[in-house]
């Protein structure tokens, strides 16, 4: 029997940090359901105090900040104390690009019953949500988890609204006069844009009951509402929308057919030389590849879809008749892939 030993002396103590990996995500979980985060001010506060605080026992309320503190999530102080950090302080709700959602969401109790199937999704290429609950994710999320499913909504509103503003910083819209956001959800990206360009007008297309609860701005009576045009829809089976920029963001991941279909649309509603702009999460070249592997391992198990490398959404990008003229990051997890109609 060959004995395989590492050169790298940390390696034992990394891969037994990496199998416990469950009980970081559930510590993490805790802290965000507690509220720790928003209990703590901006000065040091003791487990006593902060076990008054998020009713807990005070005992294992330290064992649970001991365990985060290894991870740079709050810090123990020398006198025994804990503070904040620049991760706990995400955690808390009213934080500038607060986490708190998207830690409970990456975390939902499916998740724990769909981890353990992986070895399965990866023999059958296939999700394993089906054989788990007998329904869909969705049908699930909606008829039989809604605390869950008002997790989902209010970690995509939070990242919305947190990448919106990225997203109006970084594009460039010299000679656009209109923009339409395909797939757009509550329209915060479209909001944003409309916002830092006054002469700009809009269109947001989503399913009915996403559209009917658009962001306040774009709504009747909005303050952006003269500019905007809500069009339910599924932009899957038709776009009518005319317009100089198309923006599709985080909508082409379920399954190549989707996308496919949805860039067929696409191609369809615009003139040739209408502009393309494709927003995704990348499992490559990404400085957040930790993060995008994992929603990609994620997507697999319970929708059987997938995150883009930047070749994969190349193709897929050609084949629908785009010529991609530039592709560059928004952010440290968005990069843009700048298109138009030939």
């Amino acid at each position: 029997m060959t004995t395989v030993q590492s050169d790298d002396p940390r390696a034992p103590i990394r891969l037994r940090e990496l199998v416990f990996g469950a009980a970081c995500a559930a510590a993490v979980r805790a802290a965000a359901r507690l509220r720790l985060a928003d209990a703590l001010g901006d000065t040091p506060a003791g487990v006593e105090e902060l076990a008054a605080a998020v009713d807990t026992e005070p005992r294992p309320l330290a064992r649970l900040l001991r365990a985060l503190s290894c991870y740079e999530i709050f810090e123990e102080t020398p006198d025994g104390r804990y503070a904040h950090t620049a991760m706990s302080r995400l955690l808390r709700e009213d934080a500038p690009g607060s986490l708190r959602y998207i830690a409970l969401w990456c975390t939902e109790p499916w998740t724990w019953e769909a981890w353990p199937r992986l070895d399965d999704a990866v023999r059958s290429g296939s999700h394993v949500f089906e054989d788990l609950y007998g329904k869909d994710f969705f049908s699930y999320l909606h008829a039989d988890a809604g605390d869950s499913a008002r997790v989902f909504d209010q970690a995509m509103t939070a990242s919305s609204r947190q990448s919106a503003h990225d997203i109006a910083e970084f594009l460039d819209l010299d000679g656009i006069g209109s923009v339409a956001d395909i797939g757009g959800g509550q329209g915060h990206v479209l909001a944003g844009l409309l916002e830092k360009h006054p002469a700009l007008s809009g269109t947001l297309l989503d399913l009915p009951t996403v559209v009917a609860n658009a962001d306040p701005r774009l709504r009747e009576g909005g303050s952006l509402a003269s500019r905007v045009r809500l069009v339910p829809g599924d932009c899957r089976e038709a776009i009518p929308v005319q317009a100089d920029l198309y923006i599709i963001k985080n909508i082409l991941e379920w399954d190549d057919d989707s996308t496919r279909r949805t860039l067929r649309q696409v191609v369809a509603a615009g003139r040739p030389g209408a502009r393309v702009l494709v927003i995704e999460n990348l499992v490559d070249d990404s400085p957040s590849m930790r993060f995008t592997t994992a929603m990609d391992l994620l997507l697999l198990l319970n929708v059987g879809g997938a995150k883009h490398s930047k070749q994969s959404l190349t193709g897929l990008l050609a084949e629908a008749g785009l010529d991609v003229r530039d592709i560059r990051p928004v952010n440290s997890y968005l990069h843009a892939f700048d298109t138009v109609i030939r």
